[in-house]
């Protein structure tokens, strides 16, 4: 069944529901509908109450029922190196391991998606799709033919830089503002033969306009904000999401700090950015990626410090982000837990978004996109 068909069925049933009930009652204001799909671009499945490495973590019913109730399709999850002391590439290759034992020790309530197909039937099967991503691509060391074997392990995206520089390029906080090196035009070379998505969220705007141009297949911005709102290194200006939109790419929306001047995230927010960034690239190339997962925060004050101290940490060793601060919360509290995406399309409702809209920003244009990079 494809996207389009989805997504019919689902607005007769709405139809039909509201003829059942009498004209009165079909022209009363409503909600809109929780769309078909929902594809989170960059995100997480792990428990936030939890401490610890989350790579050492388990697959919780808990968080199982929550990515359900929230109406999670399928999630881009971050693995493998990012930033740190550990060697890149031995640790990358054991989080995959680790990922593949998660994936086959709950077969009811995971997938591995490989291709736009997998995420439908993730849909029909009642089961939340695992996309296999990284976001450094330091784990290549210098030999860009690395990019064959972790494709071969099922790895679908693969994020150039982190927000220091690397080999490849530069990252939104590296300072010059570096461009693609030849090392890096050849790791695109190889992703593009390998069908696998080229992500630019954390470059910095020279990579990234380099990148777009050198790719020959659509690239991606999975995980960023507009920087004509909010001007902070990690979001993203309009040259660089219009050139990303025009070569046929797609634009994720996080729900983070830096959509908001001081770094304090409200869901008006991220309909702004949303808003935005559909006006420069079109309403087929905007979707999200919320960099959070769909478990809520069950002692707020707890972690609040716990973040003081993480925060601290990542400036101290070089990695953290322009516009973090002591009181910086790594997601929009108002757009947390399971019922996220709920308000969400409440209130881009509110902001005149249609449901075909809705549909489209919450996973269909990430499905279509998947399709065109990754085939069918």
């Amino acid at each position: 069944m494809t996207t389009t068909e989805l997504g019919r069925r689902s607005f007769l049933a709405t139809a039909a529901a509201a003829a059942l009930a009498g004209p009165v009652a079909a022209q009363r204001q409503r909600p809109p509908r929780r769309p078909t799909l929902i594809v989170n671009a960059l995100g997480g499945l792990d428990d936030p109450n939890i401490q610890g490495e989350s790579g050492e973590r388990n697959i919780s019913d808990r968080i199982i029922a929550d990515a359900r109730a929230s109406g999670l399709t399928a999630v881009n999850v971050t693995m493998g190196y990012v930033a740190g002391n550990g060697e890149p590439f031995e640790q990358t290759v054991r989080e995959i391991g680790r990922w593949d034992a998660r994936l086959a020790g709950r077969p009811n309530d995971l997938i591995k998606i490989l291709n736009a197909a997998d995420i439908l039937r993730a849909s029909r099967e009642n089961r939340i799709g695992i996309i296999y991503g990284f976001q450094n691509a330091a784990m290549m060391g210098n030999d860009a033919s690395r990019v064959d074997a972790f494709a071969d392990l099922g790895v679908r995206v693969i994020q150039l830089t982190y927000n220091p520089a690397n080999s490849l390029g530069g990252g939104s906080s590296a300072p010059g503002d570096p461009g693609l090196t030849a090392f890096g035009r050849e790791v695109i070379d190889r992703l593009n033969r390998n069908k696998v998505m080229v992500d630019l969220s954390h470059s910095g705007r020279q990579t990234c306009l380099d990148a777009a141009r050198a790719s020959r297949q659509p690239i991606s911005i999975n995980h960023s904000g507009c920087r004509a709102l909010v001007d902070l290194p990690r979001n993203k200006s309009d040259e660089e999401l219009r050139l990303v939109a025009e070569r046929g790419g797609f634009v994720g929306i996080y729900f983070m700090p830096f959509v908001n001047p001081a770094s304090v995230c409200t869901a008006a927010d991220v309909v702004a950015h949303i808003d935005h960034a559909v006006n420069i690239c079109g309403e087929d190339h905007v979707g999200i990626g919320t960099d959070g997962g769909t478990t809520g925060i069950d002692d707020m004050a707890g972690y609040r410090a716990h973040m003081r101290a993480e925060v601290a940490q990542r400036h101290a060793a070089g990695i953290g982000a322009a516009g973090e601060n002591p009181d910086t919360l790594p997601f929009c509290e108002e757009l947390s837990g399971p019922g996220q995406y709920r308000r969400l399309i409440v209130l881009l409702g509110q902001r005149g978004y249609s449901e075909g809209r809705i549909e489209k920003i919450l996973g269909l244009n990430f499905v279509n996109f998947g399709r065109e990079v990754w085939g069918a």
